[in-house]
């Protein structure tokens, strides 16, 4: 969940309530983190973010307490972009807060913010798509074996502006296999794939990951945990019923939180299975 510290449409607890309302008893709140200064979209919102940090971590804690006596468990997580050359910034920051859990997103290669307007995508030619689809599971091996994350964001952001072309790239034996090499590193670096719905909400109109990189990591066995990218009081655990379905078509039976560094499993029940 983001809130107005980032570019969240609600405050720490407008976004709590709204998860209460939905029957949540885990909530984990994961604001974006700060970026190195090179790395930022053309409207960014990283000096609001860096200011308001502070206040964010406060609120945070002091909603947790508060809602402990009234049996409901609320995390301090944040969302870290992973930037393959600067993994000292992000080690240096994620040692001096005390989150519950870190989230690993991959947003940019090099300084570009590749999730940020479909216009950057449209002259793009398919090879050049496809140049990029490799890095990004690229710099996801990376990423899982840092040591930094907790949490793989969203495993298949890249196809957000060109699904049609992820879909056929991923048709490809080198790409399942690149794929499959980023979810072993998942697996066997203690890292789980959150399966979100905030793909239902964009562009490309569908979960993420994809059914394809689902089967891949259900064959893995690679432990799920369950996200909604809540930006505003409408969307916290948006569509969950529709991610337990998808999950449990490929044979999950629960899905992992993780609290203070340590995994707990939440087995859940899908509407077309007892």
């Amino acid at each position: 969940m983001h809130t107005r510290h980032s570019h969240g449409e609600a405050t720490v607890r407008e976004m709590y309530l709204a998860a209460r309302a939905r029957g949540l008893a885990v909530i984990g709140f994961s604001e974006h983190s700060p970026r190195p200064a090179a790395f930022c979209y053309p409207h960014d919102y990283q000096d609001r973010l860096e200011k308001g940090l502070p206040d964010y971590i406060r609120e945070v804690r002091e909603l947790a307490g508060e809602a402990k006596r009234n049996g409901v468990c609320v995390l301090l997580g944040i969302e870290a972009d992973y930037i393959p050359t600067r993994e000292d910034f992000t080690a240096a920051f994620l040692k001096s807060h005390p989150f519950a859990y870190v989230i690993g997103g991959l947003h940019f290669q090099d300084e570009w913010g590749f999730d940020g307007a479909a216009a950057d995508w449209a002259p793009l030619p398919r090879a050049r798509r496809r140049e990029i689809y490799v890095r990004y599971y690229e710099d996801m091996i990376s990423m899982c074996e840092s040591g930094l994350f907790d949490i793989a964001a969203h495993p298949d952001l890249v196809k957000i502006f060109s699904v049609g072309d992820f879909r056929d790239w991923m048709e490809e034996k080198s790409a399942r296999a690149l794929v499959g090499e980023a979810l072993k590193a998942m697996r066997d670096n203690g890292v789980l794939m959150e399966v979100s719905s905030a793909g239902l909400r964009k562009p490309c109109r569908e979960i993420y990951p994809g059914p394809r990189i689902m089967a891949l990591a259900a064959k893995l066995e690679l432990p799920i945990s369950f996200a909604s990218d809540a930006h505003c009081v409408n969307t916290p655990a948006y569509a969950f019923p529709a991610l337990a379905d998808y999950a449990a078509s490929f044979g999950y039976k629960e899905s992992w939180v993780v609290v203070d560094k340590e995994r707990k499993h939440l087995p859940f029940t899908a509407s077309g299975r007892q």
